[in-house]
């Protein structure tokens, strides 16, 4: 009989570990691809008008998948902010402007209403998308992307195809700064 070799239980940990990442990392990637027309959707705002994505067409739209539960979602919000206050007002190229959408995906609409308020995120297009599990990301605008974690972002052309899908920041800033 074999003696317990820990090299060889490291070894399989590490196999097993990379082999679980990968799939993780696939199925974890959104459904839509760039390139593709921004599923669009109706919402409504804090205000209680209705919101249609597609609304915002002649514009960049940045589209913010979060919630106010997930600690990377809030540890960016200080950067969303920078990047409304730089591009609020200015023209492109292309386009008349950047609107940024936040989607948050919650199951608790007073959390969500209180957080947006305490982060004072200034943007018009803040959108609730009531998920009854958090685990599962059902909700209805999260299920059309194939969000299945947050924070996830699609940067969307004027025209409405999607030209980023899951960028950093400072990516998506990059991107803006060429089209001025």
């Amino acid at each position: 009989m074999k003696k317990f070799n820990f090299i060889n239980l490291l070894l399989a940990f590490v196999i097993f570990s990379g082999i679980f990442s990968v799939v993780r990392h696939f199925y974890m990637k959104p459904d839509v691809k760039v390139s593709e027309k921004a599923p669009d959707f109706i919402a409504m705002l804090p205000d209680n008008t209705a919101f249609k994505l597609s609304e915002l067409r002649g514009q960049y739209v940045l589209l913010d998948f979060w919630g106010s539960w997930c600690g990377p979602c809030l540890a960016q919000v200080p950067e969303l902010i920078a990047l409304h206050l730089k591009y609020e007002g200015r023209k492109f190229r292309d386009a008349a402007g950047l609107a940024i959408v936040s989607v948050a995906i919650e199951n608790d609409k007073v959390r969500w209403a209180k957080t947006v308020e305490r982060l004072r995120m200034p943007w018009k297009y803040q959108i609730l998308d009531p998920a009854s599990s958090l685990r599962f990301f059902d909700s209805p605008i999260a299920a059309q992307y194939g969000v299945r974690q947050v924070p996830v972002s699609f940067l969307v052309a004027p025209d409405g195809q999607l030209i980023g899908v899951n960028l950093s920041l400072n990516e998506i800033d990059q991107l803006l700064e060429k089209q001025l």
